[in-house]
């Protein structure tokens, strides 16, 4: 059943506070343990639908995944040796959600004697998964459904896979990722080429864990070379806490008034700082404190505070870096003098829905002058923001957080039709951000 929820203007945030783990290292830390040697110990780790439903499918491959306190532990099964209980039948892996841990687990099941049928929800379902496909069919996955890219697929892995040099057509590190997991079951080097520098958590964990890698840096992009097969050995791991959950807070914190608050531990990869960038860019006042390195990802507490924002232009390259933080940065230019340009955002065509129509469609119902041209969102900044509308979110858990982080500065109050979808990224949220001053009211819209 739909939960919808009101978000109302807040006069200021202000606390410390801690968001979960990183999503995506969340993921590689348990596909990574199961398929290494010995034990990997994971703390921190994001206890979201999505997270979970990559253990879920993990286990029903073979893996031993067990929680003790705040730490889970994975029994690995070394590369190549996952096996479900049933070898001779096709095991169901449902990902309800998760885009990112069923693209991931296809390269994971690519390198196996393994039929897996994949499946998810709704939204899921209706996600085109061809660019994933297209490399691993190459390096001798077979499909059964052989006129579709979208779930459900049954895929038949192959312990014989052949190692390729594949030139990513679109910058997308889940394609990476899943060429390189693939890589790690192959005799010989398996080549990832990539336009444009995406998120290198894949590539830095498969270093931590021990395969050997050649990265070169090229004009734009970069070669990554894998050398297979890949012997892992079990790693302890702390995630530190997720850049994109602790934009939807510093997003809030700066657009509420006499707001000063500190989230700590968060992620400062390069790959993934784009939003910050942006928003420094726009003249936030956001102190990163305490810089350290935690089990190989640069890690700050991030001091945020209210702060008189003017637009700029976002340009296409910066995209791969922040392209989960579009809809929260289209919420803060709504307030920023001037117009901000955000340019190359085709990605959000294909996410959970349309995001950039669906961002587009919440800004209009909401006041806020925009135009979206061809792939890029143009918001012009406004004093006052009416709001006063309800956020239709198609089912998209950043929909509905931005929307919600909006009604918090809005003149008045701003409705998202369901709120169910943000335990997929963010199960905290709520409770988080109302523990700095926010206030929601429930709803029958």
């Amino acid at each position: 059943m739909a939960h919808p929820l009101k978000s109302t203007k807040a006069h200021s945030l202000t606390g410390h506070v801690r968001v979960p783990g990183d999503k995506s290292i969340s993921h590689r830390a348990l596909i990574l343990g199961a398929l290494s040697s010995g034990q990997t110990k994971i703390t921190g780790l994001l206890e979201s639908d999505d997270v979970l439903a990559t253990a879920n499918a993990l286990q029903n491959l073979g893996a031993v995944i067990t929680k003790m306190d705040d730490c889970y532990n994975v029994t690995g099964c070394g590369t190549g040796g996952l096996c479900p209980s049933s070898p001779d039948i096709s095991v169901a892996l449902d990902f309800g959600n998760s885009g990112t841990g069923s693209r991931l687990m296809m390269g994971v099941v690519a390198g196996h004697d393994i039929c897996a049928q994949f499946q998810g929800d709704d939204s899921l379902s209706r996600r085109p998964m061809g660019r994933v496909l297209k490399p691993l069919k190459r390096m001798g996955l077979n499909i059964s459904e052989t006129d579709k890219d979208t779930f459900p697929l049954t895929l038949k892995g192959n312990s014989d896979l052949i190692p390729i040099t594949y030139e990513l057509p679109v910058a997308s590190a889940q394609v990476k990722s899943a060429v390189l997991l693939a890589g790690l079951m192959t005799e010989g080097q398996t080549c990832v080429i990539e336009p444009a520098r995406t998120r290198d958590h894949t590539e830095r964990m498969l270093a931590y864990f021990g395969a050997k890698l050649d990265i070169i840096s090229r004009d734009h992009g970069r070669m990554i070379t894998l050398h297979g097969p890949a012997e892992l050995h079990g790693k302890d791991i702390v995630v530190p806490s997720d850049p994109s959950s602790a934009a939807f807070l510093t997003a809030a914190a700066l657009l509420c008034p006499d707001s000063d608050i500190t989230v700590k531990g968060v992620l400062i990869n390069p790959t993934r700082f784009g939003f910050y960038q942006t928003l420094l860019e726009m003249g936030a006042h956001i102190e990163l404190e305490n810089e350290r390195m935690e089990g190989g990802e640069p890690v700050a507490d991030l001091r945020v505070m209210s702060s008189r924002l003017h637009g700029v232009d976002v340009p296409a390259e910066r995209a791969p870096s922040m392209i989960d933080e579009y809809p929260c940065l289209a919420v803060v230019a709504a307030f920023a003098t001037g117009e901000t340009k955000m340019h190359g955002l085709s990605e959000l065509r294909v996410k959970e829905c349309d995001r950039l129509s669906v961002t587009a469609a919440g800004l209009q119902a909401c006041g806020i002058p925009h135009l979206i041209k061809g792939d890029d969102l143009y918001v012009q900044g406004q004093d006052q923001v009416r709001g006063g509308a309800v956020i239709h979110t198609e089912l998209d858990h950043r929909i509905a957080m931005s929307f919600l982080v909006l009604g918090l500065a809005t003149e008045e109050p701003i409705t998202v039709d369901d709120i169910t979808m943000i335990a997929t990224s963010f199960p905290q949220f709520i409770d988080l951000i109302q523990s700095l001053g926010a206030r929601f009211e429930e709803s029958k819209t």
